[in-house]
């Protein structure tokens, strides 16, 4: 039977570069010969690292549904899909990937929800935990490694966004006002005391942010050496 694989998350708000340094972390263990779980993203067809939510058919056409600004719904709502699609991508992709030796990259976990609906729209902490611990599991909330890249300069993060096209192309959370954004920025840094996770400034260049990173992952490598 293979060692089981390690689950590796990387937690952040828009603009941070979650996704970037997860496609070069992923790229970098497979360059050391190691197995990873790439899936289709919903976004641009590619086979890439889990970016929740996404991931299954399911979880993509929930990720759809919640970035979409012409569909209305409420903060709790969005804790349901984003937990229903967690479900999904954790039971028919992730588990069976670790359980078959396979790493797993993330960019996201529920730790998301506590910052953006949790912190940023007031639905209590306790019960984005409890739902999450009740569809996905204990063992999705406790990954091997996780890592959350915090942006402080608001000017900065916007640029970033807004780098990517208009205001127009901006999707539910990130044209969210001032207020909003500060308190979920906030959230991850709370998030991070409170639970212990690395805080990594997001200011700093992708290569100093990946060397971070890496040298926090490394020891799970080395521990199988």
């Amino acid at each position: 039977m293979s060692e089981r694989g390690k689950y590796i998350v990387i937690e952040g708000g828009d603009g941070t570069g979650k996704s970037t340094q997860a496609v070069a972390l992923d790229a970098t263990l497979e360059l050391l010969g190691y197995d990873t779980l790439r899936v289709i993203n919903g976004d641009n067809g590619r086979f890439e690292p889990v970016q929740e939510p996404g991931g299954t058919p399911r979880a993509n056409e929930l990720r759809r549904m919640i970035k979409d600004k012409s569909i209305e719904h409420t903060p709790w709502q969005d804790v349901l899909w984003f937990t229903e699609a967690r479900q999904s991508i954790w039971n028919e992709a992730i588990l069976p990937a670790l359980e078959s030796g396979k790493h797993v990259i993330t960019a996201r976990s529920y730790l998301s929800t506590l910052a953006y609906q949790g912190y940023g729209e007031g639905i209590p902490l306790d019960e984005i935990e409890a739902i999450t611990r009740d569809m996905v599991g204990e063992e999705y909330m406790n990954p091997d490694f996780v890592a959350i890249l915090a942006m402080f300069d608001e000017a900065e993060r916007r640029q970033r966004i807004q780098g990517r096209g208009t205001d127009a192309n901006l999707d539910t959370f990130e044209s969210k006002p001032q207020e909003f954004q500060a308190s979920m920025q906030d959230g991850f840094v709370q998030v991070a005391k409170n639970k212990g996770i690395e805080l990594i400034n997001a200011s700093q260049t992708r290569a100093r942010i990946y060397s971070e990173l890496f040298n926090g992952v490394r020891p799970l490598l080395d521990s199988e050496a």
